[in-house]
């Protein structure tokens, strides 16, 4: 059913597809089939309120893709936003009012149950003051048909990092799983060292991933890079997600990070959805300009 529905989604997209999968869970099937698989879908950096050269498209970028997800005949159990929601602003009014336009346009979304989180560009200025009022908490974990997912915030520190506070919140969640548990971190940073002359680190992050070590079934969903990119910290996988405003260049590609030129046929945009069950696969959606 599900890999029908994904076809369903990438037909409605107008385009081809990758799809991943991995061994991120150890083999459980019988348990994962008790609990019933179920997929998600993840969108990333959406920066409502850019305008520029890098996407000519900023302003209905968004609208379509939440159209796309829509059309879709078996639709996710739930969406998360994985942080940028909004791109930043000195002006503290003007930033409220991209987050309550951002709420507009997502609140079209058929799948009630979406989940946020901030990105640097939403939250750093004000330490999330304005996130808050309009999305709630900037950590948090939840439980779904015997997965438990973590949101970790690594942006409302403008030093990027979790701190000392989220990370004994973390390690008390931790203590209450068992270490075959399956676990899910969503985060917007990546938390290993990606680039950190490019800002694509968390200050202590290493912190956080000797936390998840000891625990056998991880993998971890971020964005702020603004391209695909998979990475093993151990047995933890890391997977970042395209963003829905434009690309950057590939790690170290070049000396400074900058948005890809805009291709129209090929923008390079897109959203993701995950499929867990025993294992886990998740299929990118591109998002085109028609």
């Amino acid at each position: 059913m599900l890999q029908r529905d994904r076809r369903d989604f990438l037909k409605l997209a107008g385009v081809a597809g990758v799809t991943f999968t991995a061994g991120l869970f150890a083999d459980r099937q019988a348990s994962a089939q008790a609990a019933g698989d179920f997929h998600f879908v993840q969108f990333s950096d959406t920066h409502w309120g850019y305008k520029g050269a890098a996407n000519p498209d900023a302003e209905n970028t968004l609208a379509k893709a939440v159209a796309t997800v829509n059309g879709l005949a078996n639709p996710p159990d739930f969406i998360v936003f994985t942080g940028d929601l909004t791109h930043t602003t000195d002006d503290p009014k003007e930033r409220r009012a991209r987050m309550q336009r951002f709420k507009e346009i997502v609140s079209a979304l058929r799948v009630k149950d979406v989940r946020f989180m901030p990105g640097e560009h939403d939250a750093s200025l004000d330490r999330g003051e304005a996130y808050k009022e309009f999305f709630g908490a900037v950590n948090y974990t939840f439980d779904h048909k015997g997965v438990h997912f973590i949101a970790l915030d690594n942006t409302t520190d403008p030093a990027a990092k979790l701190g000392d506070e989220q990370l004994a919140w973390l390690a008390a969640d931790l203590k209450q799983r068992k270490t075959d548990d399956r676990i899910v971190v969503l985060t917007h940073r990546p938390l290993f060292d990606l680039k950190p002359d490019w800002d694509w680190t968390t200050a202590d992050g290493a912190k956080a991933i000797d936390l998840l070590m000891p625990y056998t079934n991880v993998v971890v969903f971020y964005g702020h890079i603004h391209q695909e990119n998979h990475h093993m910290t151990g047995h933890i996988a890391h997977h970042a997600a395209k963003s829905l405003i434009f690309p950057l260049t590939a790690p170290g590609s070049q000396p400074k990070r900058a948005p890809l030129p805009y291709d129209a046929a090929q923008p390079g945009l897109g959203t993701r959805d995950v499929t867990v069950g025993a294992k886990v696969s998740f299929t990118e959606l591109p998002v085109t300009k028609s």
